[in-house]
């Protein structure tokens, strides 16, 4: 099976790469830097000329904040992008998987969201992945969209990595504890995606559509942050746990509002055979991977 990636340098990418090793699927995957998907021409070039069995867009503008001032490429990258995979995808009659966010919902529930539930982005950022996740739907007749949150693995940025290096540089930290979700290992995500291109190769996948992907178990960011210095601890990854304590949302104001509840139902992720991600044993294998990197 071909496959092309874009986002290549992105956790889920890098992620995904690793997923690939060992496998006979051929995988072209592109960064930025090679591949602009806002840039039709470039789009069409490299789609025509891998002429792939299936699409992953991994690529993304995930800087919640900036794009609040920089709404065009927040707009570019995660709905123009898209729309212009999708087109290429349809002439080819292939599918798309195309990553989303919690960020497409207020935040407002007070149960875990599901895929067919009401959306209603309070930033840039959900509104343009929002308008990513519409035109891809809209495109495409073989598509699966994944929303997810709070991704961490042993790459890139992430909360986990900035715990640690907090954790070494401080002894108390202060952590917002009234925001809810569901941490994502990118690495179970990337595993994923790869088991869903797989069921299309033997021409087993039926169940094209929207879905959730997230972790298994809720938490707040106070919990994760507690959850990570423990692992941490025991790890030997750092020395001492800091103290932590609890605040509040509006002691820890942001440009862009954050969702206070953005846990995902990922129930109907039994129909395409797959299983949510087990974070908490996933963030062993993150904080081993990168032991000494972060």
């Amino acid at each position: 099976m071909r496959i092309l990636l874009t986002g290549k340098n992105g956790q889920l990418g890098r992620c995904f790469q690793d997923a690939l090793k060992g496998t006979n699927h051929e995988l072209f995957a592109y960064g930025s830097d090679a591949l602009d998907i806002a840039d039709e021409k470039r789009v069409v070039d490299v789609v025509q000329s891998v002429k792939p069995d299936i699409i992953v867009n991994a690529a993304a503008y995930t800087a919640v904040d900036q794009a609040e001032v920089d709404s065009e490429n927040a707009y570019l990258v995660n709905a123009t992008g898209p729309e212009l995979l999708a087109k290429q995808a349809t002439k080819l009659n292939i599918p798309l998987i195309h990553i989303s966010t919690d960020y497409v919902f207020d935040g407002a529930a007070v149960e875990p969201y599901l895929p067919s539930d009401k959306t209603n982005p309070q930033g840039v950022y959900g509104s343009s992945k929002l308008a990513g996740e519409r035109v891809v739907a809209e495109v495409c007749e073989k598509f699966i969209i994944l929303r997810t949150a709070w991704v961490f693995s042993e790459y890139g940025n992430n909360f986990v990595k900035t715990m640690v290096r907090f954790a070494k540089e401080r002894s108390e930290l202060s952590i917002v504890a009234d925001q809810y979700g569901c941490p994502t290992y990118a690495g179970d995500l990337a595993k994923a995606i790869l088991e869903i291109c797989e069921q299309h190769d033997q021409g087993k996948m039926q169940a094209w559509g929207l879905y959730h992907y997230c972790g298994d178990t809720p938490t707040s960011w106070h919990g994760f942050a507690r959850a990570i210095f423990t692992k941490a601890e025991a790890l030997g990854v750092i020395e001492k746990r800091p103290q932590l304590k609890a605040i509040s949302s509006d002691q820890y104001p942001t440009p862009a509002k954050r969702p206070e509840y953005s846990v995902m139902s990922t129930k109907s992720l039994s129909a395409i055979g797959v299983s949510p991600s087990d974070w908490s044993a996933a963030l062993n294998k993150s904080l081993i991977n990168s032991k000494g990197l972060v």
